[in-house]
């Protein structure tokens, strides 16, 4: 299925614009298969329902925490397993907020030694439960939907630190490389850990490169490596290699 859901929405970003009938005879599945695969595709905010068919989204609210964490959900396993390969134990870490995190804080659990600064509760509650890693939550005010600490007190816990990784997720990626995201306070924090951090790492699955969202973080050149499972853009990849932004692909 989730394969299915993939190419649907190649085509959508192709065609702008996908057809139930036109999809389950280009797919060779029934309409029925394909109205259901357009619903949770709509329903996880990756498309929107017009008539006749569905659109990709304008991209100015996110979707909930819940559809977060089951979309792409082993794709983001892969891609956490291969970032906490990228730490080494001993090291000092920024965790951001985010289900791709989340998936990478639970890969570090066999980690030894490690202190993680976080403004995302989700990641502290993980964390916790290795008991070699120190836990320091970033204050701020909460959001409840996802367990994140953002404002002013958050940005200002984190200017108190110089950590050796931050490890960042995103909401959407341009395919000039901009990373963005739906809340400003949020941006204002992921802007800090990137600041604050002596290298970086960015999570993110390729479905990313299918979502819109309006506040920009920064950019991929400002990472040293970037673990996904695709980049839909050769130009993007050259990009990276241009910018020295590792690439990893799972």
């Amino acid at each position: 299925m989730q394969r299915r859901h993939d190419l649907i929405l190649g085509i959508a970003r192709q065609r702008g614009k996908v057809n139930a009938t036109t999809l389950s005879d280009e797919l060779g599945v029934a309409v029925q298969t394909i109205r259901r695969n357009l619903r949770q595709l709509c329903d996880a905010g990756l498309l929107e329902r017009v008539h006749g068919g569905a659109i990709l989204p304008s991209g100015v609210r996110n979707i909930g925490y819940g559809d977060r964490r089951a979309l792409g959900r082993d794709a983001k396993q892969r891609i956490a397993a291969r970032a906490a390969r990228l730490i080494p134990d001993n090291a000092s870490l920024f965790l951001n907020i985010g289900t791709t995190t989340e998936a990478v804080a639970k890969a570090l659990l066999s980690h030894q030694n490690l202190m993680v600064v976080t403004n995302n509760l989700n990641v502290a509650n993980i964390l916790a439960r290795n008991p070699s890693c120190e836990v320091v939550v970033a204050g701020g005010t909460l959001r409840r939907a996802d367990g994140g600490l953002v404002g002013d007190l958050a940005a200002l816990a984190i200017q108190r630190f110089k950590v050796d990784i931050a490890v960042i997720g995103t909401s959407a990626i341009d395919l000039n490389g901009d990373l963005l995201d739906f809340d400003p306070e949020e941006v204002r924090v992921s802007r800090q850990i990137l600041d604050a951090a002596r290298s970086s790492i960015l999570v993110a699955d390729k479905s990313k490169f299918t979502r819109k969202a309006p506040v920009r973080i920064g950019s991929v050149s400002e990472v040293g490596e970037f673990v996904t499972d695709g980049i839909p853009s050769e130009q993007l990849i050259n990009a990276c290699s241009d910018w020295n932004t590792a690439l990893h692909f799972v």
